[in-house]
């Protein structure tokens, strides 16, 4: 990856990345990797876990797995209990770990409803309130990353996703206020239309009248992304907590949803 971020960046860190077994997640893991870090990539799905560990270790980088189900508490504990008694700090908290599906929403069920809001609000709110815990018995200081989405004007065919991920913001915010007095800094970045393999599940017609639309004229690409994580990670944004990017090639401009 072509970065314009020294390579010793963040040398002696260790960054944990949820869902960083493929697309936006395990591009920010191989940048960390490349700037110095030490990095965790977490998620449900082993088999893929190690896939993705393989081939960022093969290509010379400090990889480990963890396995952990951010919507079960206990499982977000035991994370937490299993890298406090293997002596890891993690410096850098990306919760990039999410997910959702299209459907009108006079079809979602309760349960649909529920589900993703576990997985992208209540999960990112465990992992971040067992990470700051972590940081207050470390007594060390602390930056967290939440990825999100677009959410300029609203996202049609996904509200239970649209719902979860302005929680997210909120929270951000929130939290922001809370714990900078714990010296933990909290931003999000709101990708637009990213081109990754999770595109396949949506019209192919409408992305590509949704693109047609854009400033930009492009799809943005996780490695894009994976920069402005990066950014909001390293000192240079020391002054900054509470926001979120939006990082979707101008979309918040044109008054326009994406087109899912």
């Amino acid at each position: 990856m072509i970065t314009i971020f020294k390579p010793d960046l963040f040398a002696e860190q260790t960054v944990l990345v949820t869902g960083g077994g493929s697309g936006i997640g395990l591009a920010i893991a191989r940048l960390f990797g490349q700037l110095g870090a030490s990095v965790i990539i977490a998620a449900r799905d082993e088999t893929r876990l190690s896939a993705a560990a393989t081939s960022l270790t093969e290509a010379g980088l400090r990889v480990t797995t963890q396995a952990v189900n951010i919507r079960d508490m206990d499982s977000v504990d035991a994370l937490f209990e299993r890298l406090d008694a293997q002596g890891i700090g993690i410096d850098v908290l990306v919760n990039n770990a999410g997910g959702q599906f299209t459907a009108p929403a006079l079809d979602i069920s309760a349960n649909g409803f529920r589900s993703v809001l576990d997985l992208n609000l209540q999960g990112t709110f465990q992992m971040s309130q067992r990470y700051a815990r972590h940081c207050q018995s470390r007594k060390a200081t602390g930056c967290i990353v939440n990825i999100v989405l677009c959410l300029e004007q609203g996202i049609p065919g996904m509200a239970h996703a649209a719902a979860a991920r302005a929680g997210v913001v909120n929270l951000t915010k929130t939290l922001a206020w809370e714990w900078a007095s714990l010296g933990i800094r909290i931003n999000a970045i709101a990708p637009g239309t990213i081109e990754t393999s999770g595109l396949k599940n949506y019209d192919s017609d409408n992305l590509q009248r949704g693109i047609a639309k854009l400033p930009i004229k492009r799809m943005g690409s996780p490695e894009e992304v994976a920069q402005a994580v990066a950014f909001l990670a390293s000192d240079a944004a020391a002054y900054i907590t509470g926001i979120c990017l939006a990082q979707d090639g101008g979309e918040h401009l044109t008054g326009a949803s994406p087109q899912y």
